[in-house]
């Protein structure tokens, strides 16, 4: 196949040097940036909403920069001994094959470790930010997480309904001091659950029925299928659909001591 020229070679090594220089540091910024946007959200649950929808995303962009910096690598050996009496074409094009398949491997590697493993990283991230009590900005006092039961007392027929379908999830903070709340709107089935079989956190609802009614028609049980998108395995669970009457809250609170409710709270179920 010949041989390639010298100059050509000692040109295609510099541009591998600073391209990997160049790649290694825009993944740096990535992730420098990714961490800053997250810090600069101006509450928790903007922190949550951002981390929910972008953390994958912003990881798959910063590890696409570092799968090329491993093609410009590889494309680096043996550039001491090529430098200086150059090489054929088939040893060249054997090396960019090589480095090409060395890239797409990190990247599908670190493709599959955020699909299927990270999330159950972030699920426990984004639990520690919406269960991290809240402070009342009239009062300073620490709001309590109301449970299930508790809350629908201060959510309107339209919120109650947006929760029975899981489409949306309401989180009902309370100051006990002052009688305030603060609601907190969550999209339903955001983040997938963990399966069983496999273990990975890949569980997502595909379909949802209503199992039983009241004698009004009104939906009492629902149930939810899950299917896992990494080995397909199924899930069914049933979920009662809560239709507390807006009574006085101050009568059925349930008093806690330390952090007792936040360990209570901690994983919310429905």
């Amino acid at each position: 196949m010949g041989r390639l020229d010298i100059e050509f070679v000692r040109a295609f090594h510099e541009w591998m040097f600073h391209g990997a220089t160049l790649l290694l540091g825009l993944a740096l910024v990535l992730y420098i940036v990714y961490l800053i946007s997250v810090a600069g959200k101006p509450s928790l649950h903007d922190k949550y909403d951002f981390k929910a929808a972008y953390e994958i995303k912003r990881m798959k962009g910063v590890f696409f920069c570092i799968a090329l910096f491993a093609f410009s690598v590889i494309n680096l050996y043996g550039k001491e001994t090529w430098d200086e009496t150059g090489t054929s074409k088939l040893a060249f094009f054997v090396r960019g094959f090589i480095a090409f398949a060395g890239a797409t491997l990190v990247y599908y590697i670190s493709v599959l470790i955020l699909d299927y493993y990270y999330p159950h990283r972030l699920n426990k991230s984004l639990n520690a930010i919406r269960t991290k009590p809240r402070i009342n900005p009239k009062t300073g006092n620490k709001m309590r997480l109301l449970r299930e039961d508790e809350e629908d007392v201060h959510l309107n027929e339209g919120m109650r309904a947006e929760e029975d379908i899981f489409s949306v999830d309401y989180d009902v903070w309370f100051d006990e001091q002052s009688g305030d709340t603060l609601i907190e709107r969550y999209e339903g089935n955001k983040v997938a659950l963990k399966c069983n079989n496999c273990g990975f956190d890949t569980m997502r609802v595909f379909k949802e029925e209503v199992l039983e009614k009241n004698a009004a028609g009104v939906p009492t049980q629902i149930v939810k299928h899950y299917q896992c998108a990494y080995c397909k395995n199924f899930r069914a669970t049933a979920f009662n659909v809560s239709h507390k009457d807006a009574n006085d809250l101050k009568n059925n609170l349930v008093r806690f001591k330390g952090n007792e409710s936040e360990k209570l709270y901690g994983q919310r179920t429905r």
